[in-house]
Formats: C-alpha cells, sequence, structure tokens
C-alpha cells in the first residue's frame, strides 16, 4: 500500500511534463549570398523606413498618414487580432479547472373530485429548493491544451504580421494610385500643349493657304490632327477621375470625396534617393507576410501534437456538492457530494485517431511549403522590382534625350515649311514625334515611380509605421 501511495502521485508528476508531438524548428531553405544587381550587404531593419517621402510630395505624404488609420483593410486585420487574442484565451482555458454552479425549486399540487374521495384533502401543494456546486479538470497529462495554446499564440502572431501585410499592401495600393493620378495630370496637360501647338499649326497653314502656297488637303490633315488631339483627352481626364476615386476608398473615404483637392496639379512623383536591397536572408526578418507564414508553420506544428494527445488516456477529477430541501412539514433537508476521477481510453475508432495525426502532418507540411514559396516569391519580386527600376532610369533619361531633339525637329520643320522648302506633312511628323516622345517619357517617369514603390513593398519597407500595436507584440 505504502508502495502504491508513492508510485501514483511520481507518476502524476512525470506524466504532467509529458507532451506528444514535435517541438517546434525554424524552417529553412537556401538563398543567394545578394542578389543579382546589388551589394552584399544588409539593409537592417526597413519596417520603420518611409520611403514615400523620397519623392519629396507634401500632398502624398499627408495621403499616406491618413489613411494609415482610416484604410478599412488596414482596420480589419487589426480586428483579427482581437479575435485572435480571444482564442488564445479559449485555448487556455480548457487546461484549467472549470467549476458552475445550479439552483432550482419547485412548487406542486394536486386537487380535484377524485383526490377528495381518496384523501380527504380539498388540496394538496409541496415546495423544494436544490442548489449544487460542480468542478472538473481535465489533466493535461500529454500536452493537449499546451499544444492547443502553443498553436493560439502562434496564430495570433500570423494576425499581428497580417497587419503588416495589410499595411503594405495599403502602400503599395495608395501610392501607385497618386502616381497614376499625376501621370492623368500630366498626360493632360503635354495632350494640351500638343493641341495648342497644333491649332499653331493648323493656323500657319491656313495663312500659307490664303497666300497660295498650301493647298486644302494640307488644311485638312492639319485639322484631323487637331481633332484627334481632342479626342484623346476624355480618355485621360477619366484616368485621372477613377485614380482619384480610388485613392479616396483607400482612405476610407467616399469616392470623389478628395477628388477636387487633386485637381490642382503637381509634378509627376520622381523617387531621389536610391533604395539598399539588402541580401536575401533579410526578407525573412523584415517581411511580414513570411513571418506571417512562419507562424502558421509553427501553429500547424503545435496541432500535430494535439491530435497525437487524443490517443492517449485522459483522466478528469469531478466533483460535486448538493444540497436538497423539502418544506413540506414531514421532510427536512439533504445534502450530498461526491469527488472522483475518470478515465477515458481510446480502444476502437477505426483509426480516425491516427488519420486525424495524419492529416495534421500534411497540414503542417503544407504550411511548410507555403512559407518556402512566399521566400522564394519575395526574393523574386526584389529581383524583378530591382532590374527594372534601374532600366526605367536609364529609358527616362535617353527619352529626355529624345523630346529634346524632336522638339528641335518641329522647330526647324516650321521654319522650313514657312519658307516653302518643305512640306505640311514634314511639320505634322515632327509634331507627331514631339507629342509621342513626351507621352512616352511621361509614362516611362511613372513606370519608374511604380517600380520604385514596388521595390521598397518587396523588401518590406514601412510595413509597422503607424503601428500602434507593434510595442504589444
Amino acid at each position: 500500500m505504502n508502495f502504491t501511495r508513492t508510485l501514483f502521485p511520481l507518476s502524476m508528476l512525470l506524466l504532467s511534463g509529458c507532451v506528444v508531438g514535435p517541438d517546434y524548428q525554424k524552417p529553412e531553405t537556401a538563398l543567394p549570398a545578394k542578389f543579382s544587381e546589388s551589394k552584399a550587404s544588409s539593409a537592417g531593419d526597413v519596417a520603420l523606413n518611409p520611403w514615400w517621402e523620397s519623392f519629396r510630395d507634401k500632398r502624398l505624404n499627408s495621403l499616406v498618414h491618413q489613411g494609415l488609420a482610416e484604410n478599412l483593410t488596414v482596420q480589419q486585420a487589426l480586428e483579427r487580432i482581437t479575435a485572435a487574442e480571444a482564442n488564445v484565451v479559449i485555448a487556455g482555458a480548457g487546461g484549467l479547472p472549470s467549476i458552475g454552479a445550479s439552483a432550482d425549486g419547485n412548487v406542486g399540487g394536486q386537487d380535484g373530485s377524485y383526490l377528495r374521495r381518496t384523501t380527504g384533502n380539498d388540496h394538496s401543494e409541496s415546495k423544494s429548493m436544490t442548489a449544487g456546486v460542480s468542478a472538473s479538470w481535465l489533466l493535461d497529462f500529454f500536452g493537449q491544451y499546451r499544444r492547443s495554446k502553443e498553436a493560439a499564440n502562434a496564430s495570433l502572431d500570423a494576425a499581428y504580421d497580417d497587419v503588416g501585410v495589410a499595411r503594405l499592401a495599403y502602400l503599395s495600393d495608395l501610392v501607385s494610385s497618386y502616381v497614376n493620378a499625376r501621370y492623368y495630370q500630366e498626360a493632360l496637360a503635354l495632350n494640351r500643349k500638343n493641341l495648342e501647338s497644333r491649332r499653331e499649326t493648323l493656323k500657319l497653314t491656313n495663312e500659307i493657304k490664303e497666300a497660295g502656297a498650301a493647298s486644302s488637303l494640307d488644311v485638312l490633315q492639319t485639322e484631323g490632327l487637331v481633332n484627334q488631339t481632342l479626342a484623346d483627352l476624355p480618355a485621360l481626364e477619366t484616368g485621372f477621375h477613377q485614380a482619384a476615386n480610388h485613392i479616396a476608398t483607400l482612405l476610407g473615404v467616399p469616392a470623389s470625396t478628395i477628388t477636387s483637392s487633386l485637381t490642382k496639379g503637381s509634378a509627376q512623383p520622381m523617387p531621389r534617393y536610391s533604395t539598399k536591397t539588402g541580401i536575401p536572408a533579410d526578407l525573412i526578418r523584415n517581411r511580414p507576410d513570411i513571418r506571417a507564414a512562419e507562424r502558421r508553420l509553427q501553429a500547424a506544428t503545435a496541432q500535430i501534437g494535439v491530435a497525437e494527445s487524443q490517443l492517449y488516456p485522459s483522466i478528469e477529477l469531478g466533483g460535486s456538492i448538493g444540497v436538497a430541501r423539502n418544506f413540506n412539514a414531514v421532510s427536512g433537508s439533504l445534502s450530498s457530494w461526491s469527488f472522483g476521477p475518470s478515465l477515458s481510453l481510446p480502444i476502437f475508432n477505426g483509426g480516425a485517431l491516427k488519420a486525424q495525426v495524419k492529416m495534421a502532418r500534411s497540414e503542417a507540411e503544407q504550411q511548410y511549403l507555403s512559407w518556402k514559396s512566399t521566400v522564394l516569391n519575395a526574393v523574386e519580386e526584389v529581383e524583378n522590382a530591382q532590374t527594372a527600376l534601374i532600366r526605367d532610369g536609364q529609358t527616362v533619361a535617353a527619352l529626355r534625350k529624345v523630346v529634346q531633339s524632336y522638339e528641335q525637329t518641329l522647330s526647324l520643320a516650321r521654319e522650313s515649311y514657312r519658307g516653302g522648302a518643305s512640306t505640311i506633312l514634314d511639320v505634322l511628323d515632327a509634331e507627331r514625334n514631339v507629342a509621342s516622345a513626351r507621352l512616352s517619357l511621361a509614362a516611362a517617369i511613372r513606370q519608374l515611380a511604380r517600380d520604385y514603390v514596388a521595390l521598397n513593398v518587396a523588401v518590406g519597407g514601412g510595413a509597422e509605421i503607424g503601428s500602434a500595436t507593434v510595442a504589444s507584440k
């Protein structure tokens, strides 16, 4: 008997430290030492880097900071943190004792002619009340609730990182939409400038026709180019309004709310600083989507332990105390209590429990593959954006020279046409070239800005700016 009394508490102590399932190991994947077009030097922590300020656009800066607090997608991600925090409490509550209380009262009576004949009483009534307290505690010998809480905490961390993912998506969308809006304004301004130039050419052609040196065909061709320029304006105006409306939606206000404030044109955003891309390994630390994928892998790994714990016996300690009182004169009160363990042992379940373990392991493997895919996609995004950004700069520089050359050509063509040394076709061709080159330059500047945005988002820049939850992580 003494041996049993000693062995049982010892066995309970040993089992209490037993947690089934694999312990989480940080995933690894082979990455290059550097990106193909940058140096092998770490960029450090870029989560608080306000990279959009490189555009030196006060209006853009104001919109970004306004939307960080108002964007509905970011707010949804923040709200999911609240749900994840509640899930941690739920997961931890399973391993704690549960206590409940109950009470009820009854009043009963009987009457009727039959009772009067048999009992001699006109009325019979009884009153009773019962109350009780019960408690139960499922002993977590194999770590079911500890693994559940581990999974819930990992999911909570993923929810925090999902806020960073939403914030990066917001920054990318807002800044790109602002770049688009300013592009359409620039394109409109250029087309109006081209329209003015072509009307000047039309006036010149009419003057030369009146002098007898030009034909009606020359006038019609010039008018056609004027009308074509007028036809291009509505589409550009539509593009501006759509970009402005989307910015309003991103700020959490109705469409067209901020259109009037953007109507006053501004120069196209051009980045003034280069972006430090760092090394591929930096992405695992700086990209919130990679961190979130790793946290989900950790949660899935913990769920393996939850599934495996179902294969083992479970012991629940339970007890209750009850009091019953009948208010009849003959009856008194009665109290009762009970306490003891109950054992649940899985014996035959058709292989369902083992299948659940297999499913949990498969889910963890899927999460690992998802993490690895996220890492490789991040590396690709940085490589693509960096390659594009470098070549965008070369394109912009070349197109600036093209515009200068065509503007000089147009000036010479007009002088030559006035002097009768060339035809109106030479002037019209020169005008088309100038207009096309100017618009190509504006489009190249827009693409340069968009790729600058893409590169900074790809390295995780600014993911935690404006976050009120960073300190609580």
